[in-house]
């Protein structure tokens, strides 16, 4: 093992599952070809049993049920971390498959600083082979337009909590149980993520991009806008502008606004309620070979 990884803290890999079977087999050979293995990896199922004829991915699995509905995303992930016994706490979605050096580029980050550390995620065109081609990868796979590059080595510091998205991010173990998790009362889908990083940074916790912990985001459709989680998200926006005095995902509810459903501005102490969308307006928003919502 190299010099500098001797001291390097112990790694938890931990992802949420409900469904998507195929994209936690792809997460799991991702972690065995990790240039250095996590010592565990906690699969947190959203869905009564786990998916049969999972791979080798070269560390210990350790399995949980969370039960809920919506899904339970906040409360799996903290049920995760209750259960990981790494000093460094790695959160990948089931989606994203990792590049060999993520594992070894988080926990370096974590030797040398505390922080909340942000890793790339590429995302994948439809229809791309999920083998482990990692140059056709970077190659293919596409940034997010409103997500910052990484650096080139080492760490950068990030200026605003915000940035944090629940694809691919890691944390030192203590920091995480020190302001308590995530907040299990947002449900659903939105602001979970957002509320942790807030508290975070109030807690004196900096966020740094990381050189290195890539990730690869296996593609599905996404709905533009999000209005499949339109209830969830006004409920989570609320409750983050009750809680921090400001409001979270602007964009989506910026979208809301456009398509004639809400009346809000980022002035308001409210989001009023015009209509909720109808099953056809949220067929419609359902864009198959779109990146990104």
């Amino acid at each position: 093992m190299p010099a500098e990884l001797l001291d390097a803290p112990s790694a938890s890999v931990l992802t949420l599952v409900r469904g998507r079977a195929d994209r936690l087999r792809n997460l799991m050979a991702g972690l065995a070809r990790q240039t250095v293995r996590p010592c565990e990896l906690v699969i947190a199922w959203m869905q009564p049993e786990p998916a049969p004829d999972l791979p080798d991915p070269g560390c210990p699995v350790r399995h949980l049920h969370v039960p809920g509905e919506p899904m339970p995303l906040a409360a799996a992930r903290n049920r995760a971390a209750e259960a990981a016994t790494g000093d460094v706490l790695i959160f990948l979605d089931v989606d994203c498959i990792p590049a060999p050096s993520l594992v070894a580029a988080y926990g370096r980050a974590a030797a040398e600083t505390d922080g909340l550390f942000l890793g790339e995620v590429l995302y994948l065109p439809p229809a791309i082979d999920a083998a482990p081609d990692h140059a056709a990868f970077d190659r293919l796979g596409r940034a997010h337009p409103a997500r910052p590059r990484p650096p080139e080595t080492g760490l950068r510091r990030e200026p605003d909590p915000g940035q944090l998205w629940g694809l691919s991010f890691a944390l030192p173990a203590r920091k995480w149980r020190a302001v308590g998790g995530m907040d299990e009362a947002y449900a659903g889908y939105g602001g979970e993520e957002t509320d942790l990083a807030t508290r975070l940074a109030a807690a004196g916790l900096p966020v740094f991009w990381v050189a290195d912990a890539r990730a690869y985001h296996q593609h599905h459709p996404v709905h533009v806008p999000p209005l499949q989680h339109f209830e969830p998200i006004l409920a989570n926006a609320t409750r983050f502008r009750a809680t921090h005095g400001r409001w979270c995902m602007t964009y989506w509810l910026d979208q809301f606004r456009a398509a004639g459903l809400i009346d809000w501005d980022t002035d308001a102490s409210a989001i009023r309620l015009i209509r909720r969308p109808n099953a056809a307006e949220i067929a419609a928003a359902l864009r198959p070979d779109a990146l990104f919502s």
